[in-house]
């Protein structure tokens, strides 16, 4: 499928606003990108030219977002770019807007706490198993536990066949 993928890194510039519709939750924000470079006369980083997307995000995403994100937030996005053209009182507008399949904060300026979506529990878990043996078993000259058909000992290390003379 020929789609534009994209990854834009910025801030988020609207509280996202989170509607239940007929095919399920959807939200959307407006994501600020603002390229930045080192001025060499003022020896110092400038802001550039700032980009704004509206991010569409669905289902879980959505709900996800609306409960993570605020205004200020450094997040990454990354989902299909969608251009859009419209002739609004006589004049053409155009919009950017990026359908999302991933939103995240950006860990490179600073910390999150992740929390898992809420997930129903099953009345039945399973008990905890426990850690398996990953030693690897020593060389054995000869068997002097039995036969190679006989359980494994209790060590947990396996038993290797015998030999068939």
């Amino acid at each position: 499928m020929n789609e534009t993928m994209i990854c834009a890194v910025g801030n988020v510039a609207t509280q996202p606003v989170y509607r239940e519709l007929a095919n399920g939750p959807s939200a959307r924000f407006r994501l600020a990108v603002t390229a930045r470079y080192w001025d060499r006369e003022k020896s110092a980083w400038t802001d550039g030219h700032t980009n704004f997307f509206t991010v569409w995000a669905n289902r879980q995403l959505a709900t996800n977002a609306s409960s993570s994100l605020a205004v200020g937030d450094p997040v990454v996005v990354q989902g299909r770019l969608k251009v859009r053209t419209d002739l609004r009182e006589g004049q053409n507008w155009t919009s950017a807007d990026i359908d999302a399949v991933a939103i995240g904060h950006d860990l490179a300026r600073g910390t999150a706490a992740f929390r898992r979506a809420g997930r129903s529990e099953t009345a039945t878990t399973s008990p905890p198993q426990p850690e398996p043996n990953w030693e690897t078993p020593a060389p054995e000259a000869a068997d002097p536990a039995g036969p190679a058909d006989a359980p494994a000992p209790a060590t947990g290390q396996r038993r290797e066949p015998a030999a068939v003379a």
